[in-house]
């Protein structure tokens, strides 16, 4: 028996092949149902969905034979790839020259009749065939070849479907994966975000808030104030003798002294209200719920704190504090402690003032 030939394109028939991705696979109920239904169309008892690759036939579904595959020197199929366009019909291999000695004609199958569709791809290119075969001699009417070949169309058809799923699926996988990674990214820019935003509103020396969220901060305390009808403090601290600390001592001695401040207000404040670096070397101090005499009492402590402050120097302060009226602007009540904290200091420093204008 001669080797069969191949087709011109037989390299672009392998690639396309095998990105089919078919080769190998388990079974699959919709290419054994189309071969079930050829074979009872074409009467005959074995047929099969064969794919012709480099050196061998392999058949992803296949009805009364029970090999998975062969050589490809041996297969009918690889001579039916050869005219793409048409049915093969060998109704006697006995008569026919190609295959009187073939051995799936003298063997085990003893091969008599044969017709095969070859299974093209969308570029045309046999990828196997969609075949029938039987032990004694046969014929297809008009109407069988014609079932036969619509039956290879829809083999094809499935073939091309599973490659588009699959593809389809990749698309997927990866959209997901996109998703996933620009999510992922929006989530580090909102955090970014965060943190700027957190910059802009953190004084980086000392890590308290600083102008811009103490004002935020009062506006929504005066907005709960004024709904619930709650009483509401705010005060200036101001270091004395601020400039002197830093030109005898240095900046970085006037730093730490800032620094340690901030770590007192901050205690003192922790359990209600809020302390800012207001600028320089002035603190805002916000308490809401608390009364003007009360805060007085509070910003007392605090000054007392000052001076007890664990920096190897003379360090006081001095305090002014204005407690917010209804419907008064922030600002107002900002520039009423303002105006107690400049009594405080030309009145002696190292005390606190309130502000009791009606």
């Amino acid at each position: 028996m001669q080797r069969p030939a191949k087709p011109a394109n037989e390299r672009e028939r392998l690639l396309a092949l095998q990105a089919t991705r078919l080769l190998d696979t388990p079974p699959e109920q919709a290419f054994d149902d189309l071969v079930s239904v050829a074979t009872t169309i074409c009467g005959t008892p074995m047929g099969a969905v064969t794919l012709v690759d480099e050196d061998r036939q392999w058949f992803k579904a296949r009805q009364g034979f029970e090999s998975r595959e062969g050589p490809r020197s041996e297969s009918f199929c690889s001579v039916a790839i050869l005219e793409p366009r048409r049915l093969m019909l060998v109704e006697d291999t006995h008569g026919d020259a190609r295959f009187a000695d073939h051995p799936a004609v003298n063997g085990g199958l003893r091969v008599r009749f044969y017709a095969g569709v070859p299974l093209l791809d969308g570029e045309g290119l046999p990828l196997g065939t969609l075949c029938v075969f039987n032990d004694r001699p046969g014929q297809l009417s008009e109407s069988q070849a014609d079932a036969l070949r619509a039956l290879a169309r829809q083999a094809a058809h499935l073939i091309e479907l599973r490659q588009t799923t699959r593809a389809l699926n990749v698309q997927i996988r990866e959209r997901d994966w996109y998703e996933q990674q620009l999510n992922q990214y929006s989530r580090m820019l909102e955090e970014q975000n965060a943190d700027l935003a957190e910059q802009t509103r953190t004084d980086p020396l000392t890590g308290l808030p600083n102008r811009r969220a103490f004002t935020v901060a009062l506006a929504a305390a005066i907005e709960r104030a004024a709904r619930l009808g709650a009483p509401l403090s705010v005060a200036l601290l101001d270091l004395d003798h601020f400039k002197t600390i830093n030109d005898v001592n240095g900046h970085a001695e006037g730093d730490r002294v800032l620094a340690e401040t901030a770590s007192l207000l901050r205690a003192h404040f922790a359990a209600a209200g809020m302390a800012a670096r207001y600028g320089g070397e002035e603190f805002a101090v916000l308490m809401p719920d608390t009364s003007l005499d009360r805060a007085q009492l509070q910003c007392e402590f605090l000054r007392q704190g000052i001076a007890a402050l664990p920096v190897g120097l003379v360090v006081s302060g001095s305090i002014g504090v204005a407690q917010w009226r209804p419907g008064e602007e922030p600002r107002r009540t900002v520039a009423r402690a303002d105006a107690a904290l400049y009594r405080a200091k030309h009145g002696g420093r190292d005390r606190v003032e309130v502000d009791e204008a009606p």
